[in-house]
Parts: structure tokens; sequence; C-alpha cells
């Protein structure tokens, strides 16, 4: 896994040629009911299956937990999509991380960015820290910051782009070669990108991780988590035996919900990225607001870099109101399209104040407001935050 050399990437389904993203989120790990030849196919509920006479697994499945016919059928699917060797699923984006941590050997060091989701820096500082492994949170979006971090003993870097919530962008081939000049596993976040936008095992990311609650379920009905390896080999084994053994396992149902939101996937996040690049655009013109956080607009720092990487920029945008949280609140208690809620990547398009989410060790500004691009028209969705923007915020000076 530490070669260096980056994932074969083609998109394959057993034997046959290459396929394109949008014919494997269909077809991949799909096949017809054996059964019945229903076109969609069943989903297997069972805990247990019958062993032969000579206590053989007749169908290599021996016990839910460790596996299940269901769950392969979404594992391939998901592993296809990044260009992996396997995925691993998980009953949350949390367990998947946690299961990635827990594969780094006792004593380790773990190189994580600081602008992660903060329930993974939550994991490192509350869990993974009692386990002997030290933890050093740097700023990714720098690769030299992210070089000195490195120790003899580090034996992962975990990055996220973008990031979560002020949408960073992390140079994923610059810190594999980091990582594994430095003998590290570079692990890579890519809830917010997907595999339709952006393929980091090709930059030479040796595992992907997903929140496959957000863009993957895309229905805002799911919780669970993947982790996509470049290589099946001794390091993934050890997050394959932290799913069977940890516990962590997804039920049948939520993997079938999963595989079947999966077909839809490339509509979805192009549809979106399309109308929050219109949405952030918009939010560069309103004098309320101080930032505009998107790596699509040609301003974002990250902007040159996000296009050499990604294919899209994604259906996420943060935004800094004029002011302090009160006036950032006032604007999420005037809209009436979007909702308040957390998490993203639904069909529904969320505003969230991210601090208040977060809580008192929240490193979000107290001004940011981070938005979820639904699947709604765009003009309706400008001319909510229009109107809530004009009603709360009248007083704001103009932008000088």
């Amino acid at each position: 896994m530490l070669s260096g050399a980056t994932c074969d990437n083609r998109r394959v389904m057993g034997s046959e040629p290459s396929y394109s993203l949008e014919t494997l989120a269909i077809h991949a790990g799909r096949r017809p009911g054996a059964e019945s030849g229903a076109v969609t196919p069943p989903i297997h509920l069972s805990t247990t299956y019958v062993r032969a006479a000579d206590g053989s697994l007749l169908h290599g499945h021996n016990y839910s937990r460790e596996s299940n016919p269901t769950r392969d059928a979404l594992e391939t699917c998901l592993s296809a999509l990044e260009g992996g060797r396997a995925a691993a699923a998980f009953s949350s984006g949390s367990a998947a991380a946690l299961a990635v941590f827990n594969a780094v050997e006792p004593g380790g060091h773990i190189v994580c960015s600081k602008d992660a989701y903060h329930g993974i820096v939550r994991q490192l500082r509350e869990i993974v820290a009692r386990w002997g492994t030290a933890i050093t949170l740097v700023d990714a979006s720098d690769p030299d910051a992210v070089r000195t971090a490195m120790r003899k003993d580090t034996r992962l870097v975990w990055i996220e782009t973008p990031s979560n919530p002020l949408l960073k962008i992390t140079d994923i081939a610059a810190l594999a070669d980091i990582s594994h000049a430095g003998g590290a596993v570079l692990a890579c976040d890519n809830t917010f990108a997907t595999p339709i936008l952006q393929q980091p095992l090709a930059l030479g990311a040796d595992l992907v991780v997903h929140s496959t609650t957000k863009y993957i379920g895309g229905h805002s009905d799911i919780v669970g988590g993947v982790v996509i390896t470049c290589e099946d080999d001794e390091h993934f084994a050890r997050i394959r035996h932290f799913q069977a053994i940890g516990g962590a396992a997804p039920a049948p149902f939520d993997c079938w919900l999963l595989q079947r939101s999966v077909a839809t996937l490339p509509c979805r996040i192009r549809a979106q990225s399309e109308t929050a690049a219109a949405i952030a655009r918009f939010l560069t013109q309103r004098r309320e607001v101080e930032s505009t956080l998107y790596p699509g607009l040609e301003i974002h720092p990250g902007h040159a870099l996000a296009a050499s990487q990604m294919k899209g920029f994604g259906g996420m945008v943060s935004f800094c109101i004029r002011g302090g949280a009160a006036e950032a609140l006032r604007v999420t208690a005037g809209v009436r399209l979007f909702t308040r809620a957390t998490s993203l990547g639904g069909i529904e398009s969320l505003i969230e104040h991210r601090a208040s989410s977060e809580g008192p060790q929240s490193r979000a500004p107290l001004n940011l407001l981070r938005l979820s691009i639904g699947l709604e028209h765009v003009d309706d969705l400008i001319a909510d935050l229009e109107s809530a923007l004009d009603a709360a915020l009248q007083r704001i000076p103009t932008k000088t």
C-alpha cells in the first residue's frame, strides 16, 4: 500500500470492459435475483446461513455481522465507483473513520487536517488518543505544514477535501507523496466531492472514506459509512476485522437503500453542483456577505487546485455574514424554503449556523452559515436567500 503507485483506476465489473461512472452507478454489484429473475435485487435479511454436511460454507457466508450478500453488492458498487480494489461498509461514517484509526499500529502517530469534520477531531482526541496514539492537527491545505508534522512513527495522514465547513482544498497527490515518503498511509474523506467529482485513489491516496449518510444516500433517511482501499492487503484486513469483530456493520436494508440511491448519484451531484455555483455567485454580490467560500469561484484560494483534481466543485457553500452569530442566526430564521438542519447531501436544501451545531470547541467562525444545496429550482433557492438577507440584515454596512 505504501509503494506510492496509484490504483489501477479502470472501472470494471468482473471481466467486462471499462464503463463510465453513470453506468457503474446503476450496474456495479447489481444482479437480478437468481431465484426469481427480479430486476431489482432482493434484500437478504437473514442473520445466519446454512452450512454443508461437512461444515463448510455453501455460499461463502456465515453470519451477517461478518458478511451479507446485500452488503457485498453495495461494497462492490462503491469500490468500483472509486476505482478501488475492495470496500468495507459501516453503520456510520464515524464508524468507518474509527476503523481506519484503529488500523494504526499501537503507539503510532496520526497527522490530521485541523479543518476536518469536528466529529473526526473529537474521535481522535476523546477515543484514539486513549489508545496511546499521538495526534497532530495541521492545516492540510499547506503541504509544507504536513511535511513538518511528519515523524518517524507517523502511520496515517488524514485529509478532507473540500473541507468541512471552510471548503479548503488539499493537494491529494502532493500529500500522497509526503505520506508515502514517511512510511504512512494517506486516507482521504471524499464525502463532499463524492466519487463522481473526485477520485483520490487515482491521485495517490491509499484509502477513501465516505459518510454514505450524505450524498451517496442522498435522501436524508440512511446513516452509513464506507472505507475503500487501493490495495486489498494486510492493512485493509485490519479494517475488515474491525468491521466484523467491532460489530459496526450496516443493516441489509440500509445497504439496499444505499445502492438504490447510488444509481442517481451522478445526476444528483452534478445538478446540485450547478445550483451551488449559481448561489455562490449570487452571494458574492450581496453587501451583507463578508466572504463566500466555494472552490468553484475564481476568488477562492484553492480554485486552481480544485479545478485540476475535481470534475466539479460540489453542492456545499459556506458564507460569512457581516457581523456575528446574532446576524447569522437572523438569516437562518428568515428562510422558508431552506430547512434549518444539520447534515448535507440530501435532495432538500439545508442551512446551518455551523458554530451552534458543533458546540463550544467549534473552529467555525461565529458568522459562518453552511448551505447544503438540494434539487430545488435555483431561482427559488436564490429568492429564499434574498428574502432572508433583505429582512434580517437591512442595516449591514455596504461593502468597501
